[in-house]
């Protein structure tokens, strides 16, 4: 890889003086450079695009650029709007991405710097700040057509098609493991009406199309050093048109897991009511501005339909012999799915205090 070719491709003045790797990330492979400007120093983050994860890099792009167009636009009062959304640097000859010799695409953006992120919720003020930082993008959002956007992961969030993906699995049983997991594909099929309740909602028209994220975890949003603010949310690779119901239910399921996705002791999973109250009240302190009726009321079934939808994809892989996501031990989907299932259960014996937490 010839860095300064890369980096020469983009329209960015000053010199070059360092760059180096940036591993935090799993899918893209990342760098860090600091350009010398007029005696300021000034940075840049560079991607070499995963296109084996994202087939449609243009599409993707095209998306990023216009919905940070349009949060920028709404940021000309804020000292620090720099921190608060991704600004894309296009090429010398004004494209979004840059192609090497080796077929590779490359973006770049302003760097974000004085911030801080966190791997995992480590409190309930926490929860509250993530739930009012989704609730700012989908709000800076709220006046944006997402018909706008390209689909560019079809069906990512189709139960019908997820059910399609497992029925058939069950049916073709590749590596004889339907068996062992009657109780697990009992559960799930018993359970399709109703996950597909807010697919359905959505492609009947009866929720909003709008933009969303689809990967609200906390590790995908910048806080401001003192912790008092979360101030941008990031990783906008899946931005798509979808319901925001897709976002809080992925915020929902992330935050309020007590254990990890793929723990072996399914006990221990359960949904944390304090950081759940703290997440939905920090959500709705904004969202409460431009959220639907209909919206608010599948408020608490999306965190369940979201989970359901990973435990669906789970089992679906690990009947197909573990494809997609990769595994470290045997069982290791397996285990996925049943750690949602075990989040699905908790969640409906709190039914009725998630709900309160809402109303």
């Amino acid at each position: 890889m010839d860095f300064t070719t890369i980096f020469n491709n983009f329209n960015i003045n000053g010199n070059l003086i360092s760059y180096k790797a940036n591993k935090e990330g799993h899918i893209n492979s990342t760098y860090i450079s600091s350009v010398e400007e007029n005696g300021q120093i000034y940075k840049y983050t560079h991607q070499k695009i995963n296109t084996f994860v994202f087939t449609k890099p243009y599409q993707v792009m095209s998306n990023i650029e216009k919905i940070t167009s349009h949060i920028q636009s709404k940021l000309s009062n804020y000292p620090d709007k720099d921190s608060r959304c991704l600004e894309v640097i296009k090429t010398r000859d004004n494209k979004l991405l840059y192609c090497d010799v080796d077929n590779n695409f490359w973006r770049t953006y302003k760097f974000i710097d004085n911030v801080k992120t966190f791997q995992k919720i480590n409190n309930n003020k926490q929860a509250f700040l993530l739930g009012k930082a989704v609730g700012n993008f989908q709000q800076q959002l709220s006046d944006f057509d997402g018909s706008e956007l390209f689909e560019t992961i079809e069906n990512f969030h189709n139960m019908n098609f997820r059910y399609t993906q497992l029925e058939k699995a069950i049916k073709e049983d590749l590596k004889g493991r339907k068996k062992s997991i009657e109780s697990e594909i009992n559960y799930l099929l018993n359970n399709k009406d109703r996950g597909q309740l807010i697919w359905d909602y959505y492609k009947n028209g009866e929720i909003k199309r709008r933009v969303t994220h689809n990967d609200t975890k906390i590790n995908n949003v910048l806080f401001s050093l003192d912790e008092k603010e979360a101030l941008c949310v990031i990783d906008l690779d899946t931005v798509m048109p979808g319901t925001i119901l897709f976002d809080v239910g992925d915020m929902i399921r992330t935050a309020t897991s007590t254990a990890l996705e793929d723990e072996i002791d399914f006990t221990k999973m359960q949904c944390d009511l304090n950081c759940y109250k703290a997440l939905i009240e920090g959500y709705l302190s904004i969202a409460s501005t431009f959220i639907s009726n209909k919206e608010k009321s599948l408020l608490v079934e999306s965190g369940r339909n979201i989970t359901q939808i990973m435990a669906v994809r789970f089992l679906t892989y690990y009947l197909n012999g573990d494809i997609y996501y990769s595994i470290k031990r045997e069982n290791h989907n397996l285990d996925r799915c049943r750690t949602q299932i075990a989040l699905m259960k908790d969640m409906d014996s709190k039914w009725d205090k998630l709900e309160s937490f809402v109303k």
